[in-house]
């Protein structure tokens, strides 16, 4: 991928990039991210984002609508190794993770709320692949999302 910053980016595209307000912290060794958006939205159940980051990625980025909830963990050192080994960019959580210490090491783009040991539900529920709205910007199947040390914008197409 090219590098890029998100701050160039704004100056570059002003208008055409919405910029997440959420601050998230930042947990996998990959820092700078970028990729198609995926979408689930769920609540305290994480049967579908593992469901989801067992295939393919492609390079995409999985945006999770957790409603924020820091009641459970929405992803883990398996959950998240199984995203890197199915070749996707990174996961933006509106919730929290667990496993901390190990996500820092895996080469994947992680940001979340913060992290909490607790397991969540495995029933699947919740959306896939519907837009989900966190931090002042809607997130849309298909969208580019760029994330660095920054923060997060999105943009309706590549702009690399």
């Amino acid at each position: 991928m090219t590098s890029f910053a998100t701050a160039d980016l704004i100056d570059d595209f002003g208008d055409e990039l919405r910029s997440c307000e959420t601050q998230f912290r930042q947990f996998g060794a990959r820092t700078a991210f970028a990729g198609p958006v995926a979408t689930v939205r769920c609540f305290r159940d994480n049967g579908l984002v593992k469901k989801l980051l067992n295939t393919p990625g492609e390079g995409r980025v999985l945006v999770v609508d957790g409603a924020a909830s820091t009641a459970s963990a929405l992803m883990g050192d398996l959950i998240a190794a199984a995203a890197v080994a199915n070749a996707w960019s990174g996961v933006v959580i509106n919730g929290v993770v667990r496993d901390v210490a190990t996500l820092r090491t895996l080469d994947l783009g992680i940001k979340a709320l913060g992290s909490n040991p607790r397991k969540s539900a495995k029933d699947a529920a919740g959306a896939v692949d519907v837009p989900v709205e966190f931090g002042n910007v809607e997130f849309r199947p298909g969208d580019w999302l760029y994330s660095d040390e920054d923060g997060i914008v999105v943009a309706s197409r590549s702009l690399l």
